[in-house]
C-alpha cells in the first residue's frame, strides 16, 4: 500500500508526472519555470496518463507545479520553427482540412478522458489557467481553486476559437451569453465569480488547496464506487434528454443498483 509520502509513480515525461495513491490519482503538470505552457507533447503525455490510470483509480486530481496552474499555450506553437520534432502551427495550417482536423482531434484527447463515467476529476487550479489551461480544466468534472486564481480564454485575442473541448462544458456551466462574453473578451474571470457562476466548486486561499482537494476526495470516496458512477452517468446524460426520457432513466438505473444490492446483478 502506498502512503502519501510515497505515491506510485506511474511515469513522468513531457512535463507530465502520474502518480497513483490507493484510490486516488494525481496528474501534475511540472513545468513551473513556463508556468506549465502547454505542448502537443504534453498533450499526448496527458493522454497516456488516462490510458495508463490502474483500474482500481476512482478520483483523479490534476494538478500544475509552480504559482500557475497552467499559462496556456506555449507560444512556440506559432514560431516558424515549432517544436523540435513537431509541425510548426503555421506548416499544419498548409495541409488540408482532413489533415488538420485529424491533428486537432489528436490534441483533443488529451482533454477529453477525465469525464470518464468510472472517475471523478478534480481540477486543482491556482494562479494562471489562461486558454488551453482553462480548457484544462473545464475539462474535469469539478474545480477547486485557489483565492489567486485567474481563468482567461485568450483565443480570441490571437484570433482562434477554443478547440480543446472547452467550450462545451463552459456553458454548461455558466450559459450561453456569459461563456460567449467571457470568450470574446479574454477577461479574466477571478475566484468569487468564478466560484458564484459555477466555474468553481469551491475557493480556498491558496495555502488551503491541498487540503481541500483531500477532503473532496475523500468525501467521493465515501459512498460506494457503482452508486457514484450510475450517478454521474444519470447527471452526464440529463441535459440530453426530456424530463421523462431521464425518469426512465432513473429507474433503470435504480433497478441495476437494488439488483446488485440483492445480489442478483449479472
Amino acid at each position: 500500500m502506498t502512503t502519501p509520502d510515497d505515491p506510485q509513480l506511474v511515469f513522468d515525461k513531457d512535463g507530465v508526472r502520474l502518480t497513483v495513491e490507493d484510490a486516488v490519482a494525481t496528474v501534475t503538470l511540472t513545468n513551473p519555470a513556463k508556468r506549465n505552457a502547454q505542448s502537443p507533447a504534453l498533450w499526448r503525455a496527458l493522454t497516456e496518463a488516462g490510458r495508463s490510470l490502474p483500474g482500481s483509480v476512482r478520483i483523479v486530481v490534476l494538478r500544475g507545479e509552480g504559482k500557475s496552474f497552467s499559462a496556456g499555450l506555449d507560444r512556440q506553437a506559432f514560431t516558424p520553427e515549432g517544436f523540435d520534432g513537431e509541425p510548426s502551427f503555421l506548416d499544419m495550417a498548409r495541409g488540408s482540412d482532413a489533415d488538420l482536423d485529424a491533428v486537432i482531434a489528436e490534441y483533443q484527447e488529451a482533454f477529453t478522458w477525465w469525464r470518464r463515467s468510472d472517475l471523478v476529476s478534480i481540477a486543482a487550479v491556482q494562479g494562471h489557467a489562461i486558454g488551453a489551461g482553462f480548457q484544462l480544466a473545464l475539462a474535469c468534472d469539478l474545480r477547486v481553486v485557489a483565492e489567486d486564481v485567474q481563468f482567461a480564454m485568450r483565443e480570441t485575442s490571437l484570433g482562434l476559437v477554443p478547440d480543446l473541448t472547452g467550450t462545451h462544458p463552459l456553458v454548461s456551466l455558466v450559459g450561453y451569453a456569459r461563456a460567449l462574453e467571457i470568450c470574446a473578451t479574454g477577461r479574466f474571470v477571478h475566484a468569487e465569480e468564478a466560484e458564484r457562476i459555477g466555474l468553481a466548486n469551491i475557493a480556498v486561499p491558496a495555502d488551503e488547496l491541498d487540503a481541500a482537494v483531500r477532503d473532496l476526495s475523500a468525501a467521493l470516496l465515501a459512498a460506494p464506487r457503482d452508486a457514484v458512477v450510475e450517478t454521474k452517468a444519470l447527471l452526464q446524460g440529463a441535459a440530453g434528454r426530456s424530463y421523462e426520457e431521464q425518469r426512465v432513466a432513473e429507474r433503470a438505473a435504480q433497478a441495476r443498483r437494488l439488483r446488485d444490492l440483492a445480489g442478483l446483478g449479472d
